[in-house]
């Protein structure tokens, strides 16, 4: 719940700040400032004013603000967070590969992709970055997760 509420708020944030009064947009854009690079030909605009952050980072947040909320809502039983490592890599490397691509594409071709696609190829890292944390969270403070050896019982003392 944490996860979904904070990564929404944050999306939220990000998406109202241009509008939103001086108390909440400056801390949003002095954060952007320090998480992106800000380039504001690589921003979304909103009514001429640039978001706190580029058009791939507003997609990866928003991803993990989809992903997050979809954790959790689901309903108990209908996906599985608990997997192994191997698996949890594999999902990162493959939800990165859309990232990846549209930068060595700006990289090392004279073709620069559009924001939309920066945002489009960035959401899926975002989410699977969210299912890493709640796979992380879903395991906090569950004693089922945590192996004990059995301890056995004492024989009781012989009567005095």
């Amino acid at each position: 719940m944490l996860l979904a509420l904070g990564a929404t708020a944050f999306a939220v944030a990000l998406l109202v700040a241009p509008a939103a009064p001086s108390w909440l947009s400056v801390p949003m854009y002095a954060v952007g400032g320090i998480i992106c690079h800000q380039l504001p030909e690589r921003s979304f605009h909103i009514d001429g004013v640039q978001l706190p952050v580029c058009a791939r980072c507003l997609g990866i947040y928003a991803g993990a603000a989809v992903v997050a909320l979809w954790a959790w809502l689901a309903p108990a039983g209908s996906y599985r967070l608990i997997a192994p490592v191997s698996r949890v890599r594999a999902v990162l490397l493959a939800a990165a590969l859309p990232t990846l691509a549209t930068v060595l594409v700006e990289w090392f071709t004279p073709v620069q992709t559009t924001n939309l696609l920066r945002a489009f190829a960035g959401a899926p890292l975002g989410g699977a970055g969210a299912l890493v944390l709640a796979r992380a969270m879903a395991t906090l403070h569950y004693e089922r997760c945590t192996r004990r050896p059995l301890v056995p019982s004492s024989p009781q003392p012989p009567p005095t």
